[in-house]
């Protein structure tokens, strides 16, 4: 009864969770606070304790099928009729295995549990309501409903609720680095009507509010709020304070904890690296169920055999010992006793030590791995991570490879090109020739400028002289606006411009801070929300500026740099200060300089002006000569950085922001503050953001918009709602604009549209944004609809063109993985032809090539063009016809000449987002495919991260081929997860996609080295290392088999059990290590030369159905051999059953021995001490323990046995003449390895001078060191 009202009151747990203030029980005893059933804080991560390890440990490993097939043999052992050796020896293999893993094990969970100690004993100050006053304690004592105070600079322990900040703005600043890898400042804001209530709480503990919601991965929460109204005060992730993130900017910060220790969002989230199986494994477990099935197959012939052999006596044989009863065991269960007996012999068949070496195997593979230096950035100072320590050898295996675009084949570092305003377009060409200049430069300097982080090209942007002069007239055109006399609706050139600007500036989450101080926030103090009688005081300071020589600096049209510079303060390079500037940290105005420079400011009294304290630093110091610190912007991507530096370079300057209020300089010095009523954050759905804004000199309720222009040209006013003149100018502008995103996306630039609406009242929709944010059920519906009531009936201000240059050996490297037979898929979410350029330009796409677009939201018409361009590719292709398989390997015979698809062009495909839709509603996914396997690129346009990772499983799972995804972004995480591997970018977009990842390169030109060479080397040293595993215990136990030819299927054995423990554990593990280890069946520089080599490991050459079975083939053959010759050659002689058997061991381990020195591709010094080390290790071995094991096998003992045989000569003939007899098939197959008639072959050994002449003369130009690693 009692475990099912726990039950109930869990379920209701799970429904509702209900916070509350743990002061008023601070003096209760523990069982009495109602918090006492949620979570402690205190951590952990680690799986065991010291009274679990041996336990715990033992049962999971005993998950391994392996693992408890040999427990299950051991066991056996103990069986007395089925016994066939001592049962504590045979205990001593599974020992040494599970040992070994417990080990490493053991020595991981070590460094967890230091970790998570140092992490619980950390400090807090925690609210104590006797001391009354704030308490030092540990992590792991903080509980839910306590009251938490932090520092600059200090860790959040736990998930808290923001309710105090000792901002004036309510604002406290987060580092997420921790996190997501983001180092640019988050802002979290003290929920609304709580500034005080922190002091309530201190002050009447009894008054409590609630938190409700139960523990998981979503943001979102409620608080019921204790109000006569019952009204309801709703808040997200902008009130949260994460555990593991720091306190920035803030002095003191002041929560509540809402979630703890494991039910933190953090530690919910922190699934650790994903485990996954790789081909050769799934595979090799395949192959394991072969082993085990000619295992039974073998132990059933000695059962019958043995049966059969006990049938041939008319009397029953001596050894036949009956019962105490005088009965003898019938024929039927005498054979059972024998496959059981068999089975315990004829175990080593399955690979005992083959996971383990494996898993050493990938170790030192990883090690080489992540210490290459080519895979090594020196900008970044970063080199590959290898976070999936298990799927290395799949590197070698890929045939797709999905990848983002921005910041994955691009640099993500976006700078302004150019920009149209109401259908004028302005090209800034001193911009891009800035831009080329600074590329030259960033050469030159080379990993100098590399080191200056703040140095890019995005914050040094230079005006156009046209739209310059431009903006100087649409700033003196605000000095007329004012509350009493609001701005018309108009389509003035002069009014667009600066509400184009104004939108650049505002509309962002870009935040400010300042070099004098490290993040050193700028704001607006409190003092200057209002602006009753500074908006005076600022009117007066446009007309006296005005007066002075602003008007006069502009009386020409086109104003020189010199003149311009010194009017505006806008800094203007000249061109000898350009190449300066290039190099420099943040010198001049068009950099991170928020400082306003200009002879003006010496006339103006800034007392007085109402302007607030903490702007007095970056407003004060023109006035009085000095160099006004310079204004860092900290932005969450790229394109808002840009974006802001444009603004800034035309004046318009972005000083200070907060929840409530965004402060804008404008060129003539004048700071107008903009109060922030509403912000529409930008998501992946409706692709724009939005700033719901009170302009200060209007009072007019204006929204400010930007976003792709496939979404904000179809949220446009209809131009038939005005009158005709109107109508006319509006589709004029429209057509422009259009015909200027289409010029901006063919030269492959990122555009975004900007709009405005001023909307006189905004209350109604405010409303329900109030109640979208209270409500909790469906929260995002309702945010959705509210966003959907604002951004409508917008009027186009203009675009922007950003330039994301395509990083550097990016061509290159897709040209390599096209010719290694990789099919690659570019996913991305810009405008179709920005994509299409970008393809053009990184060898996606060729001139030459036939390129199929389709782009259409209806399914018929979708499934109509399918057909149309699958009937057309096949004109020229034919239909595909699968290649003959032989267990499972593609015949070379099948496969077309290359001289038959030579006159046929390539095929390219692009597609966009609203297909995709199309595709997958209608089911046309198959025939979609179809036609992708005719394409050599295929681009998706406007794809969201959802259709991204839908694709890769329907590539994946429908063409059961290896995939690979690869991307930078958040956007990108589900992509990385859905393919086999996933690669993540550590760029400009945080360390989301990295976390998410297998492995972590920084540059995509990695991405060829770690595919065509670490790739094809860890596939074919771990491929042919399992096929010589399975080899080399087939081999062995094969002489133990024909054995019981001889000797009645009775389960005994001509070799000790200690050398046979002693063969698999110690003679002949070491080799196999190493040869999986280091080494090179292809030389780097050949690889990277002929990229072609890739596909030998796609089609799983070195591992596949033939190779198994050959490999099993000859295992049979040379256990004939080494047992056959010895056996003829002591034929009727006297000798006993060990020295009969020390030849036959000593003959096959030297031929498995010099198997493996054949197999070798890769000769060192390393490889020659191994080889000769096991052998040599076999005879000491030998040697020592035949001197001293004088009766431990009774009543047949090995002593002296060897020492007899190293003096017979008949001995060393064997031990010659066997090896080489058991070797000549696999030695002519070597010899004849060259004449096959397939080039790969021949590629093989291409860094071989005599059979290099055998291939036609290629262009092998390479620029990968010379070294291997």
């Amino acid at each position: 009864m009692g475990k099912e009202v726990k039950r109930r009151e869990k379920r209701k747990e799970d429904k509702k969770r209900i916070v509350i203030s743990n002061l008023p029980f601070e003096v209760w005893s523990y069982k009495e606070n109602p918090n006492r059933h949620y979570c402690g804080n205190q951590i952990k991560t680690s799986k065991y304790t010291v009274l679990s390890f041996i336990p715990k440990n033992i049962f999971e490993q005993l998950h391994r099928f392996a693992n408890l097939y040999f427990l299950g043999i051991v066991g056996l052992n103990f069986v007395p009729v089925a016994n066939a050796f001592q049962p504590e020896v045979g205990v001593i293999p599974i020992c040494i295995i599970l040992a070994v893993t417990a080990i490493k094990d053991a020595w991981e969970d070590l460094r967890r549990c230091k970790s998570d100690k140092v992490i619980n004993n950390q400090e807090c100050l925690i609210y104590s309501r006797k001391q009354r006053s704030y308490v030092k304690k540990c992590w792991k004592d903080v509980r839910v409903g306590d009251f938490i105070q932090m520092q600059c600079n200090e860790i959040i322990p736990a998930d808290i609720l923001l309710l105090f900040s000792s901002d004036p703005n309510g604002i406290c600043h987060l580092e997420t680095a921790n996190l997501d890898g983001e180092t640019n400042l988050k802002q979290r804001r003290v929920v609304k009507g709580f500034s005080q209530q922190v002091r309530i709480f201190l002050r009447f503990p009894k008054v409590s509010d609630s938190i409700e919601r139960p523990p998981n991965h979503s943001p979102y929460f409620l608080i019921p709020r204790e109000h006569p109204d019952q009204s309801r005060t709703g808040f997200g992730s902008e009130s949260l304070l994460l555990r593991g993130c720091t306190i920035r900017n803030t002095k003191v910060a002041v929560g509540i904890v809402i979630y703890a220790g494991h039910e933190t969002k953090a530690m919910l989230n922190n699934n650790g690296p994903r485990y996954k199986r790789s081909k050769i494994e799934r595979r090799m477990n395949t192959d394991i169920f072969f082993c085990i099935g000619l295992l039974f197959l073998m132990c059933l012939v000695g059962a019958v055999g043995h049966s059969l052999w006990n049938g041939t006596f008319e009397e029953h044989p001596p050894f036949d010992v009956p019962d105490a009863k005088g009965n003898f065991l019938p024929l039927a269960l005498r054979g059972f006793y024998v496959f059981l007996t068999m089975i315990i012999l004829l175990q080593v068949l399955i690979p005992i030590s083959l996971y383990i070496s494996i898993e050493l195997v990938k170790l030192g593979q990883i090690f080489f791995l992540q210490n290459d230096l080519d895979l090594y950035d020196e900008e970044t100072d970063l080199s590959i991570q290898c976070r999936a320590l298990n799927i290395t050898e799949d590197l070698g295996q890929i045939q797709y490879v999905f990848s983002d675009k921005t910041g994955t084949l691009t640099e993500n570092k976006m700078v302004f090109r150019r920009c149209t305003i109401m259908g004028s377009e302005y090209s800034h060409q001193e911009n891009g020739t800035r831009i080329l200049r600074g590329l030259k430069a960033s050469h030159l300097w080379g990993a100098c400028v590399a080191q200056l982080a703040f140095l890019s090209q995005e914050k040094d942007v230079t005006p156009d002289k046209n739209l310059l002069a431009k903006v100087q007239d649409a700033a003196l055109w605000l000095e007329t606006l004012s509350d009493t006399k609001p701005a018309k609706p108009s389509l003035s050139t002069t009014s667009s411009i600066a509400d184009f600007f104004l939108a650049l500036t505002i509309c962002n989450s870009v935040m400010v801070s300042t070099t004098t101080e490290t993040r050193q926030r700028v704001t607006m103090p409190p003092s200057a929300k209002a602006l009753g009688t500074s908006l005076e005081k600022i009117q007066q300071l446009f007309h006296r500026l005005k007066l002075l020589n602003l008007s006069q600096s502009f009386s020409s049209t086109v104003p020189s740099d010199t003149d311009l510079g010194e009017s505006l303060g806008a800094n203007i390079p000249t061109p000898d200060s350009e190449e300066r500037d290039d190099v420099s940290v943040c010198s001049g105005g068009n950099s991170t300089d928020g400082g306003y420079r200009s002879s003006t400011w010496d006339q103006v009294d800034i007392q007085g002006s109402g302007l607030d304290a903490s702007l007095e630093e970056v407003l004060e110091a023109p006035a009085l000569g000095l160099a006004s610190p310079e204004l860092c912007y900290e932005a969450e991507s790229p394109d808002e950085a840009a974006l802001v530096h444009a603004a800034h370079a035309y004046s318009f300057t972005l000083v200070s922001r907060t929840p409530e209020q965004v402060t804008v300089r404008l060129p003539q010095g004048t700071c107008l503050t903009f109060d922030v009523l509403c912000t529409l954050g930008f998501d992946s759905v409706r692709k724009r953001m939005s700033v719901v804004v009170r302009h200060p000199l209007t009072g007019e309720i204006i929204i400010y918009t930007k976003g792709a222009d496939s979404v904000i040209m179809d949220l446009l006013e209809d131009p038939a709602s005005t009158d005709s003149d109107m109508e006319k100018k509006v589709r004029k502008i429209r057509a422009r604009t259009q015909k200027h995103l289409d010029l901006y996306a063919r030269d492959g630039l990122r555009t975004l549209c900007i709009a405005k609406k001023v909307k006189i009242s905004p209350l109604v929709a405010l409303s329900f944004r109030c109640e979208a944010e209270a409500s909790l059920d469906n929260r995002d519906e309702l945010l959705m609809e509210t966003a959907q009531h604002l951004e409508n009936q917008l009027t186009l201000l203009g675009a922007t063109g950003i330039e994301d240059q395509l990083q550097e050996g990016v061509p290159d490297t897709i040209a390599a993985l096209r010719e290694a037979g990789i099919q690659l898929w570019v996913l991305t979410g810009d405008k179709q032809e920005t994509a299409v350029n970008i393809a053009y330009s990184c060898r996606l796409l060729d001139q030459t090539d036939t390129v199929y677009s389709i782009n259409t939201e209806n399914q018929e018409t979708c499934e109509s063009i399918l057909n149309y361009a699958l009937e057309e590719v096949k004109q020229f292709h034919g239909p595909q016809k699968p290649n003959r398989k032989l267990f499972g390997l593609c015949l070379p015979f099948e496969t077309p000449p290359p001289t038959s698809r030579a006159a046929v062009p390539e095929v390219g495909l692009v597609i966009n987002g609203k297909t995709l839709n199309a595709i997958f509603q209608g089911k046309l996914e198959m025939k979609f495919l179809e036609l992708t396997q005719y394409c050599r690129s295929v681009l998706c346009c406007r794809s969201t991260p959802l259709q991204k990772s839908m694709i890769v499983k329907l590539v994946r799972d429908k063409l059961s081929v290896m995939t690979l995804s690869i991307g930078d972004g958040a956007n990108d995480v589900s992509m990385i997860h859905a393919a086999d591997i996933g690669i993540g970018i550590s760029g400009q977009e945080g360390l989301q996609a990295v976390m998410s990842s297998d492995f972590a390169i920084s540059r995509f030109r990695h991405l060829k080295k770690l595919l065509l060479v670490h790739g094809h080397w860890c596939y074919s040293r771990l491929a042919r290392m399992v096929v010589y595993y399975f080899y080399k215990n087939v081999c062995y136990v094969n002489l133990l088999f024909w054995y019981q030819f001889f000797c009645g299927f009775s389960g005994s054995t001509m070799i000790d059990y200690w050398q046979m423990i002693f063969f698999n554990l110690f003679f002949t593990s070491l080799p196999p290590l190493i040869f999986g280890v280091l080494d090179k069946d292809i030389s780097a520089e050949t690889l990277l030369a002929l990229p072609e080599l890739y596909k030998s490991g796609q089609n799983s050459e070195c591992y596949n159905s033939m190779t198994f079975w050959i490999c099993i083939v000859d295992a049979f053959y040379q256990s004939l051999v080494c047992f056959f010759i010895p056996y003829l050659t002591y034929k009727d002689s006297d000798i006993d059953v060990f020295t009969f058997g020390t030849p036959i061991n000593t003959i096959s381990l030297a031929t498995i021995l010099l198997h493996q020195a054949m197999e070798m591709k890769t000769w060192t010094i390393i490889h020659g001490l191994v080889l000769a080390g096991s052998f040599l290790m076999y005879f000491v071995v030998s040697l020592v323990y035949n001197a001293i094991c004088i009766n431990c096998n009774s009543p047949t003992n090995p002593y002296w046995v060897m020492e007899g045989q190293l003096s017979d000569p008949t001995f060393y003939l064997i031990c010659f003449v066997t090896p080489v007899t058991a070797l000549l098939p696999r030695f002519e197959h070597r010899g004849c390895h060259l004449h096959r008639t397939t080039n790969a072959h021949l590629l093989s050994h291409f860094h071989n001078p005599r059979v290099r002449s055998l291939i036609p003369d290629r262009n092998l130009e390479t620029t990968v060191s010379k070294t291997g690693y």
